[in-house]
């Protein structure tokens, strides 16, 4: 019914609801391997989309590691699926991190670093977004203050300092800054951070696209500037 809506995944449990009062069957994929099968069969088929197979394809282009974020307000719940994800992407070799973005549930550096106490594995790491985490709050100082081991990827782009939009998203998104370009203390975050991380550019700059310029240019812009600056430490 899910593929016939045009829904692309399902949630469900392992068992029927003890409290059903609709008059449905009771069922238990624990118990019932037929009906796994059968369940299995029928997503294969009708297109529901399982993750931990997204996992395994990523897995097989080389990916190293994984990246997150919290939709769910429920933090405690936001942590479980950490939890959860961490453990499947680690069956496959991949480490997981969690990127603190302003607005979403983990938001900034310490509701993050709270989260990866409470997952406890050594393989969810954090996410360094240069433009989240001076914008959420922190400073190259608190970075500094980070145990390495905690770090698990960088994400570099530039920003003014202050919001010249209310709407953050949109402004991370779409319009981001070539580094060196903008106000957020790059330099200061660059020497606070472990030099054995890849570095990875997230500047997407909608405006130069609409202008016309092509990718390879403004990709190449990018480049060259964040060649620069990792120069000069």
């Amino acid at each position: 019914m899910a593929a016939d809506l045009g829904c692309r995944h399902i949630s469900t449990g392992l068992e029927s609801h003890p409290h059903s009062s609709m008059g449905y069957l009771p069922f238990s994929l624990r118990e019932d391997s037929a009906l796994r099968a059968q369940m299995i069969a029928t997503m294969r088929d009708r297109g529901i989309r399982d993750r931990v197979h997204d996992l395994e394809l990523l897995a097989e282009l080389g990916a190293q590691r994984i990246n997150t974020v919290a939709l769910d307000p429920d933090l405690n719940r936001s942590v479980e699926q950490f939890g959860l994800l961490a453990e499947a992407a680690a069956a496959f070799g991949m480490e997981t991190t969690v990127e603190p973005s302003p607005g979403l549930t983990i938001g900034d550096l310490p509701t993050a670093l709270y989260a990866i106490r409470q997952v406890g594995r050594s393989d969810f790491r954090l996410l360094i977004d240069t433009m989240h985490i001076i914008r959420s709050g922190s400073t190259p100082d608190d970075v500094a203050a980070l145990e390495p081991d905690v770090i698990g990827y960088i994400q570099l782009s530039d920003a003014p300092l202050v919001p010249t939009t209310p709407d953050y998203m949109t402004e991370a998104m779409f319009e981001r800054m070539v580094p060196g370009t903008g106000g957020l203390p790059l330099l200061d975050l660059l020497a606070a951070l472990p030099r054995d991380l890849p570095i990875g550019l997230e500047i997407p700059i909608r405006s130069q696209a609409e202008a016309g310029i092509s990718p390879h240019d403004r990709l190449g812009r990018c480049v060259e500037s964040a060649r620069g600056l990792l120069a000069q430490l």
